[in-house]
């Protein structure tokens, strides 16, 4: 067994686990930086960081010029000019506790000569300011005189990218600062800040990418980074970045006491300062405000990864000064990290109550945002393909408050070959019936209609009131029914004796009578109403009718063949291949065949497709509004149907008239508007009997 490629047990070279964290660091800063592709999360990041640090700190004869302790990032790539920062751009200390915080305030009290503390369990008290930590990518913008003359990207802290032709397309950034007497415009200045995206704009523009057949991003910020580097800033000034400005550097000709002047200074030359930011009289107002932004993270319009707290004075910020890459009077308070990397050891299949398939990531368990997570939906066999997602992939996994995990992006880079592509199985893997994907859906689904997966709501389905019509057969019921074992698909209700509904709940006698009444009376529903109770998939209680009107018995419909079935009209081919494969799959032929041995005989109150073509309102479309007052609306429907016409419930330029009640509502007004000729109930019987 071996750990960091050293068996366990031996001693660690020091030297050499800190050359290979060198250059495994360097490695990770290429792929952030330059690249804008981690391979690995912020948090995996900073454990690697923490341990050199440490390994330095006990054996300082190992530091090196080069070492990532000493300085930040990665050098500037060499597609932009480099830009030698005025004054250098420091990396912050990470805190992830709040403990953490509370050891920076004491360690600040002990630096400057102020500890112990002159109250007892406590250190002297600092102001400070806590601001969002915004995940994003850190620029530094040079103005002379007021004028916007350099933008450039941090870099390696001395020395970064010019990227001013890009930093310029950002409206967020003004080309001139705003003076004023209370704030003049210092001859040279130097404002820090983070160029972002806002979360719906990231949404919007990787929906406009998936478009357009491009590869999308794996987050704000990394779509930040790679509009910034275009080499094109016509590309640039696509993107929709942003910019919040935190911080001066180089500060030539005004004086200023505390960092809240400064981002008062900001603000009123014309930066956007983020709204969260606020001063601290205390380090437990720090630990506070840590709480409260870390519950508003996920309602907030960017992603940010932790909180900053800064000393407020200026002059302590001064005499505190910096160790090696890090300033001692600002700390970054780190929240649970959003996305991890992890590996994908198989993919589940799961089947909806709706029979839709979603394939589901098994993945070697890990922690993000303070939750373990071990598996995440992939949504649909087009999400896989587009993603490239394979069995043994490490991927990006991320999770944003009590949403779903998702993987984000395979890192390919990482793959040796061995990786399993996955495609949906063809047969459902609850119950073995076969699985189809209709034209038009995303989804695969099971058109098993005893599947086990979703029989509840199957069976829910076909006793309803467009279906069998069962009174007393509710949601509630059927659940106990199917809980208890008594059913296993819809036939199974015709096989129920007193003796099973006894012992659930709440069923006396009398109800237990009246439910298996209700079930007997429903062996001989119309025939449209048993074609709507199959629960097949794209035929509702129109599409029922109609091929209930087309077809003499059920035997017909089910040897019925697209072409066929395309001819009637309003049945297009997706609900026509959706009736075959239901027809031809052998699980649902047996249920039919139950169905049959019960006793279920359907009865065709339609007319054939002579009534279709031949009867006096054929070809006839009718919309019925309002109440009325000599029939129910459903009696008139089945009269207009029983002479070949048709109902809708929408009025369209395709409407041929119009029947009113009382309170007939917007369709009536409609109806007028489009010329379309309308009946009250008197005028509509007249024509019933004319016809």
């Amino acid at each position: 067994m071996s750990l960091n490629g050293q068996d366990v047990g031996q001693t660690i070279d020091p030297a050499i686990r800190s050359e290979e964290l060198r250059n495994l660091i360097a490695y990770h800063n290429r792929r952030y930086y330059q690249m804008d592709d981690p391979e690995i999360s912020d948090t995996a990041y900073d454990f690697l960081f923490t341990e050199l640090r440490h390994l330095e700190a006990s054996y300082p004869e190992l530091i090196t010029p080069d070492s990532p302790t000493q300085r930040v990032g990665a050098p500037p790539l060499e597609k932009f000019q480099p830009f030698p920062h005025p004054s250098p751009m420091l990396s912050l200390a990470n805190a992830f506790t709040e403990d953490d915080i509370r050891d920076f305030d004491e360690r600040i009290s002990r630096f400057i000569g102020r500890f112990p503390s002159p109250f007892p369990g406590g250190s002297e008290i600092i102001a400070y300011v806590i601001e969002p930590k915004l995940d994003g990518v850190a620029v530094n913008l040079l103005y002379e005189h007021g004028v916007l003359v350099t933008g450039a990207t941090r870099g390696d802290g001395a020395t970064g990218e010019d990227v001013t032709l890009n930093i310029r397309t950002v409206a967020a950034i003004p080309l001139s600062l705003v003076g004023n007497g209370a704030m003049p415009i210092p001859a040279r200045l130097e404002i820090r800040g983070e160029i972002v995206i806002a979360t719906p704009a990231f949404r919007v523009l990787n929906e406009r990418r998936l478009e357009a057949g491009e590869q999308v991003f794996a987050n704000p910020r990394n779509a930040a980074a790679g509009s910034l580097r275009q080499l094109d800033s016509r590309i640039t000034a696509k993107r929709p970045l942003d910019f919040f400005a935190y911080a001066v550097g180089l500060l030539e000709g005004t004086a200023m006491k505390s960092h809240w002047e400064v981002l008062a200074a900001l603000k009123a030359w014309g930066f956007k300062i983020h709204p969260f930011a606020r001063t601290a009289d205390q380090i437990e107002e720090c630990v506070k405000g840590y709480r409260e932004l870390y519950a508003a993270r996920e309602k907030l319009s960017y992603e940010i990864d932790g909180m900053v707290i800064k000393v407020n004075d200026l002059s302590l910020q001064d005499e505190l000064g910096a160790v090696s890459r890090s300033p001692r009077w600002a700390l970054a308070c780190k929240f649970p990290a959003h996305q991890e990397t992890t590996v994908i050891e198989g993919i589940d299949v799961q089947v909806g109550r709706t029979g839709a398939l979603t394939p589901v990531a098994v993945m070697t368990p890990v922690q993000i945002g303070g939750v373990t997570v071990s598996r995440a939906s992939l949504h649909n066999q087009d999400e896989i393909d587009r993603k490239d997602i394979r069995i043994g992939d490490t991927v990006v996994v991320q999770r944003a408050g009590d949403v779903i995990p998702e993987v984000v992006k395979v890192i390919t880079s990482l793959r040796k070959g061995t990786e399993l592509p996955f495609v949906i199985p063809q047969t459902c893997p609850v119950c073995g019936s076969a699985v189809v994907r209709l034209d038009g859906e995303a989804a695969h689904r099971c058109i098993g209609i005893a599947c086990p997966a979703q029989i509840k709501e199957h069976i829910v389905h076909f006793a309803s009131r467009g279906g069998m019509d069962i009174e007393g057969l509710g949601e509630k019921m059927i659940y106990q029914l199917v809980d208890a074992g008594l059913i296993k698909d819809p036939a199974d209700l015709y096989a129920l004796r007193a003796e099973h509904l006894l012992p659930l709940e709440r069923t006396g006698e009398k109800s237990a009578g009246n439910l298996l009444r209700a079930i007997d009376e429903a062996k001989n529903p119309p025939l449209e109403k048993l074609i709507f109770a199959l629960g097949i998939r794209h035929v509702g209680e129109s599409m029922a009718k109609l091929l209930a009107r087309r077809y003499a018995a059920l035997g017909d419909i089910m040897a019925a063949t697209i072409d066929e079935l395309t001819t009637i009209r309003d049945v297009g081919p997706e609900a026509a291949k959706s009736v075959v494969s239901f027809f031809q799959e052998p699980s649902n032929l047996q249920v039919l065949a139950k169905l049959k041995t019960a006793g279920i005989a359907p009865i065709n109150r339609q007319f054939s497709v002579a009534t279709e073509s031949s009867g006096a309102f054929a070809g006839k479309t009718f919309v019925l509004t309002g109440t009325l007052e000599r029939m129910a609306r459903q009696e008139a429907r089945e009269l207009i149907e029983s002479r070949g016409g048709k109902t809708t419930e929408s009025v369209t330029r395709k409407t041929d008239y119009v029947i009113a009640g009382t309170s007939p509502g917007s369709k009536l007004d409609k109806a007028k508007t489009l010329g379309i000729s309308t009946l009250d109930e008197e005028a509509f019987f007249k024509l019933m009997r004319v016809s």
